[in-house]
């Protein structure tokens, strides 16, 4: 799923002394890698099969975001894909626009006590692998939107020409990367097993497995 980037309902019915406070400083709405390593962010099981995943899903170019939704066991419920337009990295702004988002793929969560389904951005952007005020930005934004949509705040990941990386966690790949090919479907998900029971149960199903 692909919208525009556009300013979220946050956005527009705010005031205009608060618009202008909130645009007031800029650089005070950003994360660095050891404040956000420090926030306690769930890791992921598997980051290259969840970054080749939503590669394959939303092929992105420079300057897309692609927000995703996953559940517990770390399955993909739910995923948008926008492109960032050149304006200064902001945090507020871009948790007003990954807010927006959120809203228009999934419920919150905001009855719950604790949250259960978590939300990752795989950002896709020039230059290298190195931490950018901008990712700071958009770390921010994460963290911000998760809070008011009542999810867990997960990953942030860069795809760059040197391949992937998860931001404060020191752990990435090659590939995929900003300019490679997508991979087969297959390959990025892989199939859940089957059931293991004994007996005619499992005839069956390897019968059918076969077929």
């Amino acid at each position: 799923m692909t919208f525009g980037f556009t300013p979220s309902s946050a956005a527009s019915t705010s005031s205009p002394a608060e618009l202008s406070a909130a645009s007031a400083n800029p650089l005070a709405r950003m994360l660095e890698p050891a404040e956000w390593a420090a926030a306690g962010i769930p890791l992921l099981r598997n980051p290259r099969q969840v970054v080749s995943g939503l590669h394959s899903r939303h092929r992105p170019g420079p300057a897309t975001a692609i927000l995703a939704v996953l559940d517990p066991d770390e399955r993909l419920l739910a995923s948008a894909s926008f492109t960032r337009r050149q304006a200064p990295a902001d945090g507020w702004m871009f948790r007003n626009s990954l807010l927006a988002q959120l809203r228009r793929v999934i419920p919150h969560d905001l009855r719950r006590r604790t949250p259960v389904r978590t939300a990752v951005l795989l950002y896709c952007r020039e230059g290298d692998a190195r931490w950018t005020q901008e990712d700071g930005a958009w770390m921010w934004g994460l963290r911000d939107a998760c809070t008011l949509h009542g999810l867990r705040c997960g990953a942030y990941i860069t795809l760059t020409r040197d391949g992937w990386q998860v931001l404060g966690e020191g752990r990435g790949g090659r590939r995929p990367n900003s300019h490679s090919a997508p991979e087969p479907f297959a390959l990025s998900e892989a199939p859940p097993p089957l059931p293991r029971t004994g007996g005619a149960v499992s005839e069956v199903l390897r019968r059918a497995a076969a077929r």
